[in-house]
């Protein structure tokens, strides 16, 4: 597309995440405008674009025929985003897609090379890798305040969720795993060396629906470094990273959710002595939209986004192949 235009950015459906936070940053980023949402209860859809602009539409297919639309962006459930992430590329258009991309490794590596084919964007919105956070500490750890990193220890979980949230829904869903359980696994994949692999898990399942409510992973670096991840919707609400290293440890909170005003705190503590680093704060859903309207523009993306999101798929499949299965 030419450089010198907005990037028309079309919605398919009115989930919650895209109301509460990334419709919000949209409207703040230059380069993007919300052109059309899509909801298959047109009323929603109307009220949406009343609050954040762009026309109303009834209906995911008829968004993908609009000309007006060059990329558009998918809060679907899990189990939703293969078929309709497919069928925006076959029309054309390029995707951010809130995480999951997909299900399993194999539908992630056929729809980024259907991308491939076509020419398109394809983005999987796992926002927190944008945050400075994250690089600030990826800083910190090669410059050896911690000394060598023995352990990664991440974890996600939040208070459950009323019965008819789609997180219960084995249809739709996909359970704690695919939703809050990725996180933690992302960010090992963001910040241990390749290849990881998988010593063992746990998985606690709804024992009526077969839902996965929460659950931990063992995964190790070909060095022996281990990450132990936890997480689940059973829980209190945790949200934070914490590395050991040879000689002391360095702890990170709100790792995967802090608002655009919150000025991130890393702890280190080394030979007994504490201290604490103040970061700047950072808007993680609006430079998630700038990166990508960048991408669309340019007509490519970064090799990594790519390869991040293949790696993750990978390792949430070995999860599943893996963990003992424990109804509850």
């Amino acid at each position: 597309m030419t450089t010198d235009r907005a990037v028309r950015l079309g919605v398919l459906g009115c989930a919650d995440i895209a109301r509460r936070r990334t419709l919000p940053a949209a409207t703040t980023v230059g380069g993007l405008a919300v052109t059309a949402i899509a909801s298959r209860d047109a009323g929603k859809a109307r009220r949406y674009c009343a609050e954040f602009g762009g026309s109303p539409v009834h209906g995911y297919d008829a968004l993908l025929t609009r000309e007006d639309v060059d990329a558009v962006y998918v809060p679907l459930p899990p189990l939703l985003h293969r078929e309709w992430v497919e069928k925006a590329l076959r029309a054309g258009k390029h995707v951010l897609a809130e995480k999951p991309l997909t299900t399993t490794a194999a539908d992630a590596a056929e729809l980024f090379r259907l991308a491939e084919q076509r020419r398109l964007v394809l983005m999987e919105n796992y926002m927190f890798l944008h945050h400075a956070q994250h690089e600030h500490v990826r800083d910190l750890l090669s410059r050896g305040v911690i000394g060598d990193v023995r352990e990664f220890c991440c974890t996600f979980t939040i208070p459950p969720k009323p019965p008819g949230d789609i997180r219960h829904d084995p249809r739709t869903g996909g359970g704690a795993l695919l939703d809050i359980g990725g996180y933690p696994i992302r960010a090992a994949v963001h910040f241990l060396p390749e290849p990881l692999t998988v010593l063992g898990a746990v998985l606690r399942e709804n024992a009526g629906t077969g839902v996965v409510t929460g659950g931990s992973v063992l995964l190790s670096t070909e060095h022996g470094v281990a990450a132990q991840l936890t997480f689940g919707m059973e829980h209190s609400y945790i949200c934070g990273y914490e590395f050991r290293g040879s000689t002391g440890r360095l702890r990170l909170d709100r790792a995967f959710t802090p608002p655009p005003h919150l000025r991130p705190v890393v702890h280190i503590e080394t030979g007994g002595a504490a201290q604490t680093i103040t970061l700047p704060a950072d808007d993680q859903f609006a430079n998630v939209l700038t990166a990508f309207a960048a991408a669309v523009r340019l007509g490519s993306a970064p090799p990594h986004w790519r390869a991040g999101s293949i790696r993750q798929a990978a390792l949430v499949d070995e999860v599943v192949r893996v963990a003992k299965a424990v109804p509850r």
